[in-house]
């Protein structure tokens, strides 16, 4: 056979093995599940992300109505954090470019500060990064709600400490949330790698039924 059509039979071939591996890719579902039986038939049931009422930089109400039939991704911070935040905000942008204009596919980021970060404040930093209120909602609401769904339901770190930059700690990740509210993927918010993962799965959810 000619050495030329050796080659392209094995390219089509490597590409339409390397395409069946990406229809076949699943992303996992994170945290908690229950398993029960009825009739012989085994259910399972995973933990969601349960309803929550927040305010956004434009004053909007956020829940998850917000994102009914959308993929989001939600994270926590605060304007005036002196550690990751910056890091993890230059991060958040690149998936915001990739998908900017997606109806599918919303950002979500909640302040741990507060009493700080009012409506106006949310309001400066968003423009300040020329994001889409539409897309990307910056929220603020009660303290204790906001640490609670953090630490109960996203599973993240969300802390005030004193001693701490800031006066508070808080996770780093960026939470991958599915059109079912269910935990898809933890990614670390300061790693561009990992965040470069996060854009590459984002599309195997969209295309999920």
């Amino acid at each position: 056979m000619n050495i030329n059509l050796i080659k392209i039979f094995t390219s089509f071939i490597i590409i339409f093995l390397s395409s069946c591996q990406q229809e076949k890719k699943s992303l996992p579902i994170l945290g908690a599940k229950t398993i029960e039986t009825n009739g012989g038939v085994i259910d399972t049931t995973y933990k969601t992300i349960p309803d929550f009422i927040f305010i956004d930089q434009d004053s909007n109400e956020i829940s998850q109505k917000t994102f009914q039939n959308k993929v989001y991704i939600a994270d926590f911070f605060f304007t005036t954090c002196p550690t990751i935040c910056p890091i993890m905000k230059t991060q958040m942008f690149r998936v915001y470019e990739k998908f900017k204009g997606n109806n599918q596919v919303a950002f979500l980021s909640h302040t741990i500060d507060p009493k700080h970060d009012t409506v106006a404040v949310l309001k400066n930093y968003a423009d300040g990064l020329g994001v889409s209120s539409n897309q990307w909602h910056f929220v603020t609401g009660n303290r204790e709600t906001i640490y609670d769904i953090a630490q109960n339901h996203y599973m993240i770190s969300a802390v005030e400490d004193e001693s701490a930059p800031g006066g508070a700690i808080h996770g780093g990740s960026f939470i991958l949330i599915d059109k079912e509210k269910r935990i898809r993927g933890y990614y670390d918010g300061t790693n561009e790698k990992e965040v470069t993962q996060l854009i590459n799965d984002i599309p195997f959810l969209l295309q999920e039924k």
